[in-house]
């Protein structure tokens, strides 16, 4: 899928992986158009070739707007990064009794049912496109993590809803490929984005240490530069691929 002179929408793309492949998109020739929460936006600097959307997520009627602007622009929509997301945490039975369950419901809301909706939206629109070789017309690369595989203590919403978006890979893509749509997704392991920003360079060196090779944090770039592979790679299609430098989360 050759990205020059074509549309991609980006979600999360204010800051961390978003802002990251939102930027590797555009340099790669993409009309890049990012959407996240209002508060997010405000003072970010998206850089040339993109532009941030005011978008929620979780509201189907929000994303159904963004995605036909996105589809606007002139240059045919082809590729979809989903990488809005939120991890709070919290045991499922704590000090100060059971787990929230309307924050487990949010969670859930956020990082499954908003890949979906801008999944789905996202694909009646690029079926709608002109077909290119062997039938294709786009690319949906979906954000996971390894704690779908190796969910730590007071992960349980968090694990849950990333390995949602693992099972849903599979046939999403099987649904999809009749429209020439293909949908990958990647589960990173600890990258260094804005929310390990406010901890101790200790404890980051503690988090580096616990990956086998190489030993450190994973970078943002390096994520984008793995979904420019997926995008770019016609074969890879159904596939979950983990990015973590071999590291297993510990219980805790």
């Amino acid at each position: 899928m050759q990205l020059q002179d074509t549309t991609a929408i980006v979600t999360g793309a204010a800051s961390g992986l978003g802002a990251a492949t939102a930027h590797a998109l555009a340099e790669a020739g993409a009309t890049v158009v990012g959407f996240d929460l209002p508060s997010s936006i405000e003072g970010a600097e998206p850089g040339e070739g993109v532009r941030l959307l005011p978008v929620d997520v979780t509201d189907p009627t929000q994303v159904e707007a963004a995605v036909a602007e996105a589809a606007g622009t002139g240059r045919p929509l082809r590729t979809v990064v989903n990488c809005a997301g939120i991890g709070p945490s919290a045991r499922l039975l704590g000090k100060k009794g059971p787990h929230d369950l309307g924050l487990f419901a949010k969670v859930v809301q956020v990082n499954l049912l908003g890949t979906v909706h801008v999944m789905t939206l996202a694909a009646a629109r690029i079926a709608e496109t002109e077909p290119l070789a062997d039938g294709a017309r786009g690319v949906v690369v979906n954000t996971a993590s390894i704690a779908a595989f190796d969910g730590q203590v007071g992960q349980a919403a968090y694990a849950a809803s990333k390995g949602g978006v693992v099972g849903l890979t599979l046939p999403a893509a099987r649904d999809l490929a009749q429209h020439g749509i293909r949908v990958n997704t990647v589960c990173p392991g600890i990258v260094e984005t804005p929310m390990l920003a406010t901890v101790s360079e200790e404890f980051r060196a503690g988090l580096a240490a616990g990956v086998p090779f190489p030993q450190r944090l994973g970078r943002p770039e390096e994520f984008a530069d793995l979904v420019l592979t997926l995008v770019r790679h016609d074969y890879l299609n159904g596939e979950t691929i983990r990015m973590d430098g071999a590291l297993r989360m510990a219980p805790r």
